[in-house]
Order: structure tokens, then sequence, then C-alpha cells
């Protein structure tokens, strides 16, 4: 097992291969399709996002409300294609950590080749196991979007496995 803090180091990332198990410590963010939509018209206006994407990582996840003394509800993660198009602006931004499940398109290979970022997969239909590893959540942008909202996470011992490493080897493929 690799344990990883967040900010990402680089170095940790390109050391990093395919079928590797890590453990995330620290801050995550949190973000849909359409978040990632209003992310992308801030880039291309120039406008400042609520979280610098440098040495980051988004988990691609819709939470369910939280119970009463909960931090968050279910967490499991979303289908990350749908992501795909929406992907390289954050890259180039410097973003390092992408968390979800499903297959990734070649653009997002490469772009991951590219600007040296790894996908992580969690396991579906474990959400309330990984909620278990979230120890704050906070709203920090696009509230009006309900659970797809952009949110700060704070989560200990999230465990995912490398999916597609910086250099474009791949679990799916192999």
């Amino acid at each position: 097992m690799i344990e990883l803090k967040t900010p990402f180091d680089q170095k940790e990332i390109n050391n990093l291969r395919a079928g590797d198990i890590v453990n995330i410590t620290g801050t995550l963010y949190t973000a849909r399709d359409a978040a990632h939509k209003k992310m992308c018209s801030s880039i291309e206006n120039g406008e400042k996002l609520a979280f610098n994407p440098q040495g980051q990582g988004i988990y691609y996840v819709g939470p369910s409300p939280a119970k009463p003394g909960e931090v968050i509800g279910s967490a499991g993660p979303t289908t990350s294609y749908r992501m795909d198009d929406l992907t390289i602006p954050l890259l180039e931004k410097g973003l390092k950590v992408m968390i979800g499940k499903g297959k990734r398109s070649k653009s997002v290979i490469e772009g991951m080749k590219t600007y040296g970022a790894v996908y992580l997969v969690a396991i579906g239909g474990a959400g309330a196991y990984i909620s278990n590893c979230i120890k704050e959540c906070e709203v920090i942008d696009y509230e009006d979007l309900g659970a797809e909202a952009l949110r700060r996470l704070e989560v200990e011992n999230m465990t995912l496995t490398v999916c597609i490493d910086s250099q474009g080897n791949n679990l799916y493929e192999k």
C-alpha cells in the first residue's frame, strides 16, 4: 500500500503504476459533469476557480445528503467518461489525480501522459463504505447544483487502485 498525502507531489505521481493500491489522506475536491462545465467556462473566461487545481485531486461523486450527525451521505464514484470532454483544461491547470469508475477516453489518457496525472478507481456500489473515510465536507462553489456542487473533502485512508498511470498504462487493457 502506497501512502499519499495531498497536495500530490509530481515525483510520487510519476512513480505510481497501474495496479498499485494507494491510501490517500488530505484534501480532495468533488465535481461531476455539471460542475466541470462551470469550471471549464470559468477557465475559458479567465476567471478564478474556487480552488487551485495545481497538485490536487477531484473525486467524481455526487454524495447523497448526510444523515443527522454524519459528515456526508453515501459517496460512491460516478462514471468518469462523462467528464472526459471537460478534463483537459483542468489537467492543464495542474490537476494530478482523478477518482471515479469506468474507462477514460484516449484523449484524456494522452492528457494524463502530457501533464503527469493519474486516474484512480473506487469500487462502485461501495458509497457507504467510502463515506467512512470522509471526515469533513464543505460546499465551496456551485451550491445551486445540489449533489453536484463543488465540495472540499478532508479524507483519511481512502483506499483506491491506480487504474491508469501517468505513462498511460491501463488496467482495463491488461
